[in-house]
């Protein structure tokens, strides 16, 4: 297998795996176990990836074996990160993030790619803190002593 075309299936699974850690997090379904196998895979695909890249030696290190899986998700979200632009994001996913900016582009991404509810709820996780901020200001505005 070439080089690009492995770094871009490694790439694919840390980003499943933070997907996944982060959910089992957030759900409370997050075991020791789902864990160490979160932690277990972000090491193996780190020590292939610095046989590919030996500069990624200089940047990243393995996790600790009893890291969280909040840990694990970050560390895989960061370390797919790093090969952002020599592999680039998919499409439908760049799109969604794009279009937390603009409801026009939403609904276009609806229409397109939201039919698997997968990308429906990295969505809006995405966007949650930005929902969350333009609520709390509307909030804060409609609480504050009118202006005379």
């Amino acid at each position: 297998m070439d080089r690009d075309k492995e770094i871009t299936k490694l790439v694919r699974v840390l980003q499943q795996t933070a997907r996944m850690a982060f959910q089992s997090e957030w759900t409370g379904s997050g075991s020791r176990d789902a864990a160490a196998l979160c932690v277990d895979r972000h090491n193996r695909i780190l020590a292939r990836l610095r046989e590919l890249d030996p500069g990624l030696s200089s940047v990243f290190e393995p996790l600790a074996a009893e890291s969280s899986l909040t840990a694990a998700a970050i560390s895989c979200r960061q370390l797919a990160s790093y090969f952002e632009d020599e592999i680039g994001w998919s499409s439908r996913v760049k799109q969604a993030y794009d279009s937390a900016r603009d409801p026009k582009a939403f609904k276009e991404f609806w229409r397109k790619s939201a039919k698997d509810i997968q990308d429906l709820g990295e969505y809006m996780r995405e966007c949650a803190d930005e929902w969350a901020r333009r609520r709390k200001a509307k909030a804060e505005a409609e609480d504050a002593p009118p202006k005379e």
